[in-house]
């Protein structure tokens, strides 16, 4: 079968039609499509940061005579004259690139002086090209100056009629000045704009020193300025920009706080580069609308041609600062620019880093000094020459005369004056120095005239041959010979051009240089989700089923002891409430797992739920951590974990082990855990608590025993995998640790303590109180003076024991004496029957307790409420439970907020039990 696609033999071709590839063809096309749109429209060159359009524009005002210091000319006349002349493209694009120019939140020089209505910073479209007038600004003069002077090269316009100069003559950095954006084909740039005066700073210290590092560099030009102020996050992405020409630079808005009547506001005054303030409020009204940024009440533009004022006035029970980083999060107002320093060197684009920017400048700025200096020595070459012989004509005035009298017609006198040779005398220096072939200075001193020479000579006018006339020819002609020695003295020396560049710069600078716009916020202050989150009191609950919210601590009311409670989370049947604790939003929060693993987690992060609703299953909230995992201990941490390094933190397991370590091992924590301990096979840890040295340890049993012991009883373990020393010893194989607490440590002797204890259940009883009978002793007050007994209240602590069916009581820690560590301990509560102690923990007097039980109640009591008892007694009635209901969980709620957060780092919150029939540990 014969494929029609194949190409006819040569006999078959018509004549003049050859066979191409189409593969090459479209090849050789697209990429002579992509580099003309490289080249000629899309990507500026870096030696005038222009692109052909907006140096056209410029040339073609710069041929009309429309400079600053003339009048304004329509724009339409402008427009018209670059299209017809220079750029075959649509007029609307043209007029485009002109307004651009003009408009000072888009140029950080403008280029272009505009009168009319030119756009707005809110995206306001600019008036018709036939209502707006324009000129050059005084700036783009010093982009144009000496272009006259041969100083660039020129290339015919698209119709071969005209020409064009093919780069501008910038005398200052224009590149990094004005920055520039463009799409082209396969490649783009995004050029950020700079601080006039900080990139004059830069060449210049680059001038002067080859070796200046990128360090001194990056000092001079830290980072953009752009138009329209506002704030650059951090210095990282601005270095990374400049010092490689890739990067991205997070802008943010400038704002400050006003109080309005009895609200605050938030006054935006400036807005981040190239961000449109009329759609920054639009975005703000609608995430208002649909609830995603709460607490602003108000919100108005206020802005005028004085300058930016956005009010957004926020409710009275807002923070300010957590709506200020919500609309940083979610809105403009905070933005990145991505930095892609990607222009033309030697009509070549590649990506070129501060250094190489300048470094191309000073290049060309050497060419274009060299070329000037050339030219300007051309001229006056030229012009020295015919000076020579209108000088040496004068000094011969009446050979000449003579001569030119004599003669029958010009075409004669012409000849006889180039015919003979005439004495050089003063102006021979000056032939030597024009160095001209055509003019040589002979043996005799004598020189021919040049053709050139012999039409001045018949075109001078009588006035000149005057003695003032002759004076003028010399010194003008001496004159010209010192600029000849100087133009050749700065093509000899590259110290000479450097200089002549320096002051050009400094010209510049001086001129047109303003204080930075853009200020720098210092440190790493990118939004983070929990800035946008207001610090507020959590209650953490988390179930035996893995189900973990926090709820707001203000929505749980207190009730009197002895009331039913609320009703608490709706939880799975055969679920209960195992674990629950009060703490910031912004604190970070331990949970360690039954199998050893820790997991660290800020609170804001947990699912927030009403009181009675379930939460969140806790394997889908910690990454990383095992389905058949259960959490064992949860611990609240203070907020700022540079203080971790000063407590330490004990371990204690069911079986009565206890380990201690350093805080500071547990503040990185992967998002998958991280080993805490490995507990023996059928082991568990129960609690989890910080400490200090010079704290005590109580750890209490399910069958209600105790044991008291220092801290230091107990060493620092290095490592994280050991399963530590005995603590406490049980002998029923089916009691268990229960809880963990850790309580101050006091040097009192068991005759004090009781003492004490006989004293203050004295004034208990004088007061009003329900306590114990007991009575001093004979001898027992001597024992204490008024001041041991003041220390002795002053430094008391209560210990609140809580058993399952709901009897508790509070008593003196002064009970609880200081043992050594791995006895049997003390007896902590007394229980009734099959009773099992379910907590025991301190508590102050202004605390509140809130209890779960295993039917979803919950109950919030005063702590001063519950009945101060003695150590070995069943205590009274906390809370009055339903047929087969007991209590799972106990919590201890600080009087302040503060002492929240604070208590709960120190390990001063409560500890549950469990429910005995489960066998299961619990935090």
């Amino acid at each position: 079968m014969t494929d029609t696609h194949d190409t006819p033999p040569p006999s078959d071709r018509p004549e003049g039609v050859e066979s191409i590839a189409i593969e090459e063809e479209m090849r050789r096309s697209y990429l002579d499509y992509a580099m003309s749109v490289i080249v000629s429209r899309a990507i500026p060159d870096a030696r005038d940061g222009l692109k052909p359009v907006h140096r056209r524009i410029l040339w073609s005002m710069h041929e009309n005579g429309q400079t600053f210091d003339k009048s304004y000319n329509k724009s339409a006349k402008t427009v018209g004259d670059v299209m017809g002349s220079y750029h075959p493209h649509g007029d609307s694009a043209i007029y485009d690139a002109l307004v651009r120019l003009a408009q000072p939140w888009s140029m950080r020089l403008k280029l272009i002086d505009g009168q009319g209505n030119f756009g707005s910073i809110d995206n306001d479209p600019p008036a018709a090209m036939r209502y707006t007038e324009a000129r050059m600004a005084e700036s783009a003069n010093y982009l144009l100056a000496d272009i006259d002077k041969d100083t660039v090269d020129f290339q015919p316009n698209y119709d071969g009629k005209d020409r064009e100069p093919t780069v501008l003559p910038s005398r200052f950095p224009n590149m990094l000045v004005n920055g520039a954006g463009g799409i082209a084909v396969g490649m783009a740039t995004n050029i950020p704009p700079h601080n006039l005066g900080e990139v004059c700073d830069a060449a210049l210290t680059l001038l002067d020193r080859d070796d200046v590092t990128d360090e001194e560099l990056l000092e001079l030009v830290p980072g953009p300025d752009f138009p329209t102020g506002g704030y650059i996050l951090g210095r990282s992405g601005a270095r990374k920009g400049l010092m490689t020409g890739r990067g991205s630079v997070v802008m943010r808005a400038r704002t400050d706080f006003e109080e309005i009547g009895q609200r605050t506001a938030i006054i935006v005054s400036e807005v981040p580069y190239q961000v449109n303030k009329a759609s920054l409020v639009e975005k703000i009204a609608e995430l208002v609308r649909d609830k995603r940024v709460e607490g602003i009440a108000d919100m108005r533009d206020e802005s005028d041609r004085d300058g930016i004022r956005v009010v957004i006035e926020l409710k009275r029970d807002a923070t300010p600062e957590v709506v200020l980083n919500q609309l940083y999060r979610f809105t403009p107002m905070q933005t990145s620019f991505g930095v892609n320093m990607l222009a033309l060197d030697s009509g070549r684009p590649r990506v070129m880093p501060l250094r190489d920017m300048l470094d191309v400048f000073i290049r060309f700025r050497k060419e274009v000094v060299a070329r000037r200096a050339k030219f300007e020595l051309s001229k006056a070459r030229d012009r020295a020459h015919v000076l020579v012989g209108l000088a040496m004509a004068v000094a011969n005035i009446d050979e000449v005369i003579e001569l030119i009298r004599n003669a029958p017609d010009p075409s004669a006198a012409r000849e006889g004056l180039l015919s003979r040779t005439w004495p050089a005398r003063d102006m021979g220096p000056l032939v030597k120095l024009i160095a001209d072939p055509r003019s040589i200075v002979n043996e005799d001193g004598e020189i021919r005239l040049t053709l050139e020479q012999v039409k001045a000579i018949l075109d001078l006018r009588l006035q000149r041959l005057t003695g003032l006339g002759r004076d003028e020819i010399n010194d003008e002609a001496k004159g010209l010979m010192g600029k000849i020695q100087d133009l050749l003295d700065i093509l000899r020396s590259k110290a000479r051009v450097i200089e002549i560049i320096r002051d050009e710069l400094t010209e510049v600078k001086e001129k047109f240089a303003e204080p930075r716009k853009t200020q720098f916020l210092e440190g790493d202050l990118d939004v983070e989700d929990e800035d946008l989150i207001a610090r507020e009191d959590m209650v953490v609950t988390i179930t035996e089923g893995g189900y973990v919210k926090r709820t707001p601590l203000s929505i749980y009311r207190t009730q009197a002891r002895g009331g039913k409670g609320r009703a608490g989370m709706a939880m799975k049947e055969e679920d209960v409430v195992t674990g629950m604790f009060v703490a910031s939003t912004h604190d970070p929060v331990l949970f360690f797992t039954a199998s050893g693993l820790v997991f660290k987690e800020k609170v804001w992060r947990l699912p927030q739920g009403a009181p009675n609703s379930r939460g969140k299953y806790i394997g889908n909230v910690l990454g990383g951590m095992d389905q058949d995992d259960s959490i064992s201990s949860v611990m609240a941490m203070p907020e700022d974990e540079d203080s971790w390094g000063e407590l330490d933190v004990v371990f204690a397991t069911r079986s009565g082990k206890i380990r201690r370590n350093k805080l500071s091992d547990f503040v990185q924590v992967n998002r998958n855990g991280k080993i805490a301990m490995k507990p023996d096979e059928g082991d568990g840890i129960v609690g989890v608590k910080v400490c200090k040295p010079e704290d005590d340890i109580l750890l209490t049993t399910a069958f209600g025993r105790c044991i008291r012991f220092r801290v230091e009883d107990v060493r620092v373990f290095a490592g994280r995998t050991s399963t530590g020393v005995r603590g406490i010893k049980m002998d029923d194989e089916r009691d268990y640790v229960i809880s963990l607490a850790i309580l101050r440590h006091m040097d009192v002797t068991p005759e004090e303590s009781r003492a004490y204890l006989r004293h203050a259940n004295a004034m208990r009883r004088a007061a009003g109180e329900e306590t114990e009978d007991a009575d001093l002793e004979e001898g027992e007050e001597a024992l204490l003076s008024s001041e041991r007994l003041a220390e002795l209240g002053a430094a008391e602590e209560f210990i609140l024991t809580v058993a399952d069916r709901g009897y508790g009581k509070r008593s003196s820690a002064y009970e609880y004496r200081v043992t050594g560590r791995g006895g049997k301990g003390l007896l902590a509560h007394r229980l009734r029957g099959k009773d099992w102690l379910n907590a025991s923990f301190p508590v102050e007097a202004s605390d509140d307790v809130m209890l779960m039980t295993d039917g979803g109640q919950m109950i919030r009591t005063p702590a001063d409420t519950v009945r101060i008892a003695g150590r070995a007694t069943q205590g009274v009635i906390i809370v009055r439970l339903k047929k087969d209901e007991k209590v799972i969980s106990v919590r201890r709620i600080a009087e302040s907020d503060s002492d929240e957060a604070a208590d709960a780092a120190d390990g001063n919150d409560g500890e549950g039990g469990e429910s005995p029939p489960s066998g299961e540990g619990e935090s």
